[in-house]
């Protein structure tokens, strides 16, 4: 049934090769380069889909977790843990500032030798360091001044 309607239709396709089929039998002396310029674009066009790439979306990864600590421990034990956690950064700390002071010393024995006035830059250097670690800054005398 499909056929029948199929090939009374305009749009049937046999007809259309027959008539591709006569007009290339027939010898012109164009007939292959205009071949040749037909199959040109849906050629480029085959060419270019065929070299692009296209990244789909990458799998999602499978998580596995890795716990180091054990799920049944007591609050004994993690208190212990905390404690001994940390006397290893204060030993860390009390390191870094130990460091820190031999740098500071070695600088200061460099200043002295380069004919630097050492004691003016410790001082602003440890002014710089309180106002690091102080966590609010210290009213200005002109902001005093002001306000009054």
């Amino acid at each position: 049934m499909f056929s029948k309607s199929f090939s009374k239709s305009r749009f049937n396709p046999v007809s259309g090769f027959a008539d591709f089929w006569n007009e290339i039998r027939r010898p012109q002396p164009y007939r292959l380069p205009i071949l040749a310029l037909s199959v040109l674009p849906v050629a480029g066009m085959f060419y270019w889909g065929m070299n692009s790439t296209v990244y789909g979306e990458p799998e999602r990864p499978k998580v596995t977790y890795i716990t180091t600590l054990d799920p049944a421990r007591t609050d004994a034990e993690i208190i212990a843990e905390n404690l001994a956690n940390q006397e290893v950064r204060d030993l860390r700390a009390a390191e870094e500032a130990r460091i820190a002071e031999a740098k500071r010393n070695m600088y200061k024995a460099l200043g002295a030798a380069a004919g630097m006035d050492v004691e003016e830059i410790e001082r602003k250097a440890e002014a710089e360091r309180a106002a690091a670690a102080s966590p609010t800054p210290a009213p200005s005398p002109a902001r005093e001044s002001a306000a009054q």
